[in-house]
């Protein structure tokens, strides 16, 4: 069969596969551009690593700020302001969070470095960023996160002369639905 009704049939046709494509990229967008962030450390997204590489002769100073949603009822704060670490060595650093409700609470963390240029050298090993917390009414929780920085940011020229990196977590009411408020 040719004629007008074939090309309208394939016109329909074309168009219904673009439209499920488009659905399908939107789908995808958020943990596509998530991956993307993290391997090229777009604005200040940290990476994840197994195991850090090892101590080079070059240090830099981490400093570490916290801030919490005001729809969430925690205090959250990290046990030292800042640490001075090894490029290339393991290090661990501590937060603590406190429910200031009377009821249960469950949060998660976002994260980013600055400056920018350091995200994708600054790599988690283990972090309560990767998953969701929940403290009970009162409850104090130690978190923490262990991390290196790639030694490799020392021979990019746009990070190579960084002495401080900032490290900063914010943590908001996990989705709806669960016991956050």
């Amino acid at each position: 069969m040719s004629g007008p009704a074939a090309r309208t049939r394939r016109t329909a046709l074309l168009a219904v596969l673009g439209i499920a494509f488009m659905t399908g990229l939107a789908w995808a967008s958020v943990p596509l551009y998530r991956l993307f962030c993290q391997a090229t450390g777009l604005n200040g997204t940290t990476g994840r690593g197994l195991a850090a590489p090892g101590a080079v002769d070059r240090q830099v100073r981490v400093d570490f700020d916290t801030n919490v949603s005001p729809k969430l009822a925690w205090r959250f704060v990290p046990e030292s302001r800042f640490d001075t670490v090894a490029v290339g060595a393991r290090d661990m650093a501590f937060f603590k969070a406190t429910n200031t409700s009377g009821r249960p609470l469950t949060g998660t963390a976002t994260f980013n470095v600055q400056p920018a240029q350091a995200g994708k050298y600054f790599k988690k090993i283990q972090c309560f960023c990767f998953t969701e917390q929940t403290l009970k009414p009162g409850e104090t929780a130690r978190m923490p996160v262990i991390f290196y920085i790639d030694p490799a940011m020392l021979t990019d020229p746009d990070a190579a002369d960084i002495q401080t990196i900032t490290l900063s977590y914010t943590f908001y009411p996990a989705e709806q639905g669960k016991s956050a408020g």
